[in-house]
């Protein structure tokens, strides 16, 4: 039997100190095992130091692409930046507007490889091994954009992507259905499979590796105790990503543009919790780092 592996992966390392503390501290006192890096962070110095303070959490790289600054100088990557916005040195700040441009194909394929590497390197060059990459947003669901990410992460020398598909197994409609702040997204999330071959047949032909799905996208900002104990009793066999995002909700996370707020204090007590972590016990399910998933294929 293959059992169930799980990797508990905090995004937004380097929003603000107080994300980065909570991270860390679901990190030594709880069960995140991974976390992925913002190059462009307003608090990228303070999470390069905390990561440095913990030598076995895996840190990988969290590229933005929308609803962010580019690395790059605007005028190199021109076909990334929103050029007649008000802010036209920044991407789209729009979902809709990023993603009807990376399905049309309006994004030029080397800027994007150039902008990606950018961010890649600016972590190598911290002194941190990049042990996987993700996207803000989940951008990499588009076959484009997960084209370019994988051209960086060979560049890099970065050997796992997150897999952005959620299991089916994992989608009882009754656990949704009532909960309609929650419906939209979990409808949504059903159509995306029809990205789940193309991704599978791109991560084959890159010869990269990557976990078999993600738990946690549907419940981003409503992971509550009851909720995420169905979604991991549903989880099937093989290796999982659970997405979190914990943290502070501080003062300075109200300068950022986030709608995460409460719930990343919520997820903090949930990840540190001994409840969380006998559960996953009884349920069998082990809990692994991207950098153990990434060393196994070697």
């Amino acid at each position: 039997m293959q059992g169930r592996q799980l990797i508990i992966n905090a995004d937004d390392f380097g929003l603000t100190a107080g994300v980065n503390r909570g991270i860390l501290e679901s990190y030594t006192g709880g069960l995140v095992s991974s976390t992925t890096l913002m190059a462009n962070g307003p608090a990228f110095e303070d999470a390069v130091r905390a990561a440095r303070s913990a030598p076995n959490l895996s840190v990988g790289c969290h590229v933005v692409l929308v609803d962010g600054t580019p690395i790059s100088p605007p005028q190199v990557v021109d076909t990334l930046v929103a050029i007649r916005s008000a802010e036209p040195h920044k991407f789209y700040s729009s979902l809709s507007a990023f993603a009807a441009r990376a399905m049309l194909g309006g994004f030029d394929r080397d800027q994007l490889v150039l902008e990606i590497t950018a961010q890649i390197r600016k972590l190598q060059e911290a002194g941190l091994r990049v042990t996987h990459l993700d996207t803000h947003k989940h951008a990499h669901l588009f076959p484009e954009i997960l084209a370019a990410l994988l051209r960086a992460a060979r560049i890099c020398g970065v050997r796992a992507i997150r897999n952005p598909i959620v299991p089916v197994k994992a989608l009882p409609k009754r656990e949704f259905k009532s909960r309609r702040e929650l419906w939209k997204r979990y409808s949504q999330v059903r159509v995306l499979h029809g990205f789940s071959r193309p991704f599978h047949q791109q991560m084959k032909r890159a010869g990269l590796r990557a976990p078999d799905g993600v738990i946690g996208v549907i419940e981003t900002g409503s992971i509550e105790n009851s909720l995420l104990r169905q979604t991991l009793a549903n989880l099937p066999e093989g290796t999982w990503e659970l997405v979190c995002h914990p943290g502070y909700n501080d003062p300075e996370l109200g300068l950022v543009a986030t709608r995460l707020r409460e719930s990343r204090d919520e997820e903090r007590r949930l990840l540190t919790s001994a409840e969380l972590r006998g559960f996953l016990d009884e349920q069998k399910i082990r809990v692994i780092s991207y950098r153990e998933f990434a060393d196994e294929g070697q």
